[in-house]
């Protein structure tokens, strides 16, 4: 890594831990006034190299490093947080698992869940506002459904 990236990037994590970076571009102007002339698309791999992930904070949208959330178990902990803040709905449909969330939102939930690991999922895509989950062979649909909408806050009863 160049030292200019490196500077960079911890500029870029300095102003996340302020609180105030709500978009890329929000992102990308401040890193330009601080001499970092970036362009967008760097600026969105740089945050997905500090892993930050956008939170929602006194009502307002955030971007947020892994740090500031807290938690032993990170990655549990930020799967369920942000399907309880952006998971609209989920049910099932054959082999798959289909979430909805509101429009702009799928992408951030399938990240969280690929990052999850877990061993039940294959993989996901997202569009705009849907997002498909591949279930692996061998997985009980049921019982996956039930631990996400556990985690949603929305435990329903699920017969299989």
């Amino acid at each position: 890594m160049t030292d200019t990236r490196e500077r960079r990037l911890r500029s870029l994590a300095d102003l996340l831990r302020s609180g105030e970076i709500a978009s890329q571009e929000d992102a990308t102007e401040r890193l330009a006034a601080l001499g970092f002339p970036v362009t967008q698309a760097t600026v969105s791999r740089d945050l997905d190299q500090l892993g930050a992930v956008k939170v929602k904070r006194g009502g307002a949208l955030r971007y947020a490093l892994p740090d500031q959330l807290g938690g032993r178990d990170w990655e549990a902990g930020r799967l369920a947080r942000i399907l309880r803040e952006w998971a609209v709905s989920i049910e099932s449909a054959g082999q798959l698992i289909v979430i909805r969330t509101p429009p702009g939102s799928a992408h951030l939930v399938a990240s969280a869940i690929d990052h999850s690991a877990l061993p039940e999922v294959a993989g996901t895509i997202a569009g705009d506002d849907t997002l498909f989950l591949a279930v692996r062979d061998g997985h009980p649909i049921p019982a996956l459904l039930q631990r996400f909408q556990r985690m949603m806050g929305q435990e329903k009863e699920i017969y299989a």
